[in-house]
């Protein structure tokens, strides 16, 4: 790491550059940003071409060992020497790509400063090397002498419920001769790194606990290190051929903030749909005397010319209004409080999903997807049917099992449902939970989990309440469940189907870094668990022989870090919002419209409507496709929808 270096024979680096492909990891392009990170305020620090931007440390130019070649930096020969950027950085993302050598070493350092002997004098390390045949004890991806990686409590909690033991500390990389993604964040607020796309650990620069640690070091030695607050990023030379490429950064404000990744903003505003809404059955306070909010999940319609608007809570109770805004009372539909697991306990189960078949008008049919709470770690897929005396009314008794889906954890469930144009029910689930895909479903077409199922409920075969469609994907694969449709998701949230075209849309809920939106094809692999979105995720091998498929768009965790999938508008009373997909974050509370040219396979436009406040749980859409968006709330009113600002209002009144 930071030790003289070695002297190494230049022919067999040269061997070795050569004979590893400079393939660029799927989806980003090489040396160059995709769409999203353009419009988030990323830039390059490395051309592909030439060393611009950099120099040796403590002097002007940058020496002979360092090579450009098909698009990499190379340490590849003696007299290169420690690099540094030209400019200096305070509070910043790096991202980068190295592949190091067999029993190779090196380092990326910040804050580095020229005041002291050595760059390692002022400039704290993520260390570099190869983790088999390397012989330091600090391996990649280490904060050397100072963090290593750690399990965060969210992933110990889901693992202690199910009894599941999972790896204490992560070694996310790659073998030698392969890329590995770094990413790093320097921030006011909390600092971070992982290692192809997995957390390894946070920190912040400075802080009570960084002294401790600085002090037990070797570091502590220099009064300089890591007290510089601004400084240059360093690449190391420590005597062995390692390569470097795709190497970005986006600079943070004062207060850690990013750029929305946004082309404008609508002058629309979200306003309760109906204010004045009381939910029978429902109560603000527990009997225990706790507030109990109501948690809208899903809200839909009939399609029967009724003008009824359907919604279905959390909690497991299913309501019907009318739609007017000036509606009072929303009747309880069906009650299942009883049978469904309280998301007060496990947040991500309850009642998640519901879809009303295309033909409710005759038949009555109500499909919900719910987690039991009679058989723990159970996804129910059930059907009931319309009471014959009470169009208001679902007959409770009526319930027949369509699927029982076990889940390893409680997180992760997915739930949405929706009916397709070609009248197949379509039920989106996640990879069962936990972290890092810790039994490994995202590409295991052998499970359910981590897929898009596709089912006839309108048959029943093989000793199922359903049938498979004759045309699904991997029906004839002995290898692969029949239901499945699409794989390689994380935790779908959620699905919907555009009703002009009918393009099956998912928003698929990030792991540590990024959040993605997918259209779904038959038979696509979208890439979890050896891929987050774009980008390349821990280091497990590629095993089916579907190549993954790009997300149409993607966002990063700096700028929200839950993505709550949404509806293409097709309504009629905001011509503005027409064909964009609507979708939020969870975290952020943050609302956008995408605009997404399908024939061209590209995105034209992403537009602020909201730029945050209360967790979007979901959105919904009427009998007229006007779109409405889902909160929790204490109050009753957890439905809203989009109105013209005032000043939009009066300028759209002036052009009529």
């Amino acid at each position: 790491m930071m030790f003289p270096p070695r002297v190494v024979c230049f022919s067999t680096l040269m061997v070795f550059a050569i004979a590893v492909s400079a393939r660029c990891l799927a989806g980003v392009p090489m040396n160059g940003l995709t769409e999203a990170e353009k419009r988030g305020g990323w830039k390059l620090l490395f051309d592909g071409k030439t060393t611009n931007g950099w120099r040796n440390y403590r002097k002007d130019g940058i020496g002979d060992g360092w090579v450009v070649e098909d698009g990499v930096l190379s340490r590849a020969k003696g007299g290169a020497g420690d690099i540094i950027t030209t400019d200096q950085f305070k509070y910043f993302e790096l991202s980068i790509e190295y592949r190091i050598s067999k029993g190779g070493n090196s380092g990326i350092m910040f804050h580095v400063t020229e005041e002291g002997g050595a760059s390692y004098h002022t400039g704290p390390e993520i260390q570099i090397q190869d983790n088999v045949d390397g012989h330091d004890p600090q391996k990649a991806g280490w904060l050397y002498q100072l963090y290593q990686p750690t399990k965060p409590e969210w992933a110990k909690k889901f693992e202690s419920q199910v009894g599941f033991k999972g790896i204490e500390m992560d070694d996310a990389t790659r073998p030698v001769g392969e890329w590995n993604h770094v990413y790093l964040r320097i921030s006011p607020k909390q600092c971070e790194t992982a290692m192809n796309g997995v957390s390894y650990y946070y920190f912040r620069v400075g802080d009570e606990e960084w002294n401790k640690r600085v002090a037990k070091s070797k570091f502590a030695r220099w009064d300089g290190f890591g007290k510089a607050g601004k400084g240059h990023i360093c690449l190391q030379d420590h005597g062995n051929l390692v390569s470097f490429r795709n190497i970005k950064l986006r600079v943070l404000g004062d207060d850690g903030s990013v750029a929305d990744p946004i082309d404008g903003k609508l002058p629309l505003k979200g306003v309760p749909a109906f204010p004045d809404l009381k939910w029978e059955g429902w109560s603000a306070v527990s009997e225990e005397g706790k507030v109990k909010p109501i948690r809208p999940m899903i809200l839909t319609h009939a399609n029967d010319d009724s003008n009824r608007v359907f919604v279905a809570s959390q909690i497991g109770m299913l309501h019907v209004f009318k739609n007017d805004s000036a509606v009072t009372k929303a009747k309880l539909f069906l009650d299942l409080r009883s049978k469904v697991q309280d998301w007060a306990k496990d947040n991500e189960e309850g009642l998640l999903g519901m879809a009303l078949h295309p033909n409710y008008k005759e038949n009555g049919e109500v499909y919900l997807y719910y987690s039991s709470s009679r058989e723990p770690r159970t996804s129910i897929v059930s059907r009931f049917r319309t009471s014959k005396d009470d169009p208001n009314r679902a007959d409770a008794d009526s319930e027949e099992i369509i699927m029982k889906i076990p889940q390893p954890f409680s997180n992760h469930n997915g739930g949405s449902i929706a009916f397709g144009h070609d009248g197949y029910l379509y039920i989106a689930l996640g990879d069962g939970g936990g972290r890092n895909d810790p039994v490994q479903h995202g590409q295991n077409l052998k499970t359910w989990m981590g897929s898009v199922l596709r089912i006839d409920v309108n048959k029943k075969e093989g000793g199922r309440n359903y049938a498979i469609p004759d045309d699904n994907p991997f029906k004839d694969r002995d290898d692969a469940k029949p239901e499945i449709f699409a794989f390689g998701f994380r935790n779908i949230w959620r699905l919907s189907v555009d009703r002009k075209t009918g393009t099956l849309w998912v928003g698929d809920v990030g792991q540590d870094l990024w959040e993605e939106i997918n259209i779904v094809k038959p038979g696509g692999n979208y890439g979890w668990s050896i891929r987050e979105s774009t980008h390349a995720f821990n280091n497990n091998p590629a095993t089916n022989k579907e190549q993954p498929i790009e997300p149409i768009w993607e966002y990063d965790h700096q700028v929200g870090k839950s993505i709550t999938g949404g509806i293409v508008y097709r309504g009629s009373r905001l011509p503005e919002l027409h064909g964009k997909y609507l979708y939020a974050d969870f975290v952020t509370g943050k609302i956008w419209a995408l605009q997404y040219d399908e024939v061209a396979g590209k995105v034209v436009k992403n537009l602020g409507i909201v730029s945050g406040g209360i967790p979007v749980l979901a959105f919904g859409e009427d009998e007229a496709g006007e779109v409405y968006y889902l909160m929790e709330s204490a109050t009753g009113r957890g439905i809203y929808k989009f109105e013209r600002t005032k000043r939009s209002a009066q300028k759209n009144d002036k052009t009529n």
